[in-house]
C-alpha cells in the first residue's frame, strides 16, 4: 500500500508561487490548475508541494496569513538529486540566502535554505554525499 502526504500552504499569488517553485526545481513551467490551487508534481508525477491561495475556501487555517506567521513551525524540506544545480537556480531567484551551502552532520549531505516569496522557509538537500 503505498503513501503520500500531500503539504498544502497558504500563498498571496498561486501562479507567481508556482513560477518560482517550478523554477527552483528545474520543472517546466505549467499553469495553475486554478487560480486558487496549483502543485508543483515531480518528473513522475509525484507531488512535491500544493499551493492554496489564501481565503480561497473555508480552511480554517489558510483563512489569512494575518492569523499567524507564514511558516512560523514548518519547514519545507526537499531532497533533490541536482543540489549543485538547485543551488545556482535558488541564487538567481533570491538573494540573499538563509543558510548558505554546508554538510547538514545529520545527513551528510550538502543542503542550503532560502525562503520562499510568502516567507516560507526552504531546505533543499544533496539525495546523496557529492
Amino acid at each position: 500500500m503505498t503513501k503520500r502526504t500531500w503539504t498544502i500552504i497558504g500563498v498571496a499569488n498561486v501562479s507567481a508561487s508556482l513560477t518560482w517553485y517550478q523554477s527552483l526545481f528545474g520543472l517546466p513551467e505549467t499553469p495553475p490548475a486554478h487560480d486558487h490551487f496549483a502543485q508543483i508534481l515531480d518528473s513522475d508525477g509525484t507531488v512535491l508541494l500544493c499551493l492554496h491561495q489564501w481565503g480561497a475556501h473555508e480552511h480554517p487555517s489558510l483563512a489569512s496569513p494575518d492569523n499567524g506567521r507564514a511558516g512560523n513551525g514548518l519547514l519545507l524540506f526537499f531532497r533533490v538529486d541536482d543540489c549543485k544545480l538547485a543551488l545556482a537556480r535558488a541564487r538567481r531567484l533570491v538573494t540573499p540566502l538563509e543558510e548558505e551551502p554546508h554538510v547538514n552532520p545529520n545527513t551528510g549531505t550538502m543542503e542550503f535554505s532560502l525562503r520562499d516569496p510568502d516567507g516560507y522557509y526552504v531546505t533543499l538537500s544533496a539525495t546523496s554525499v557529492e
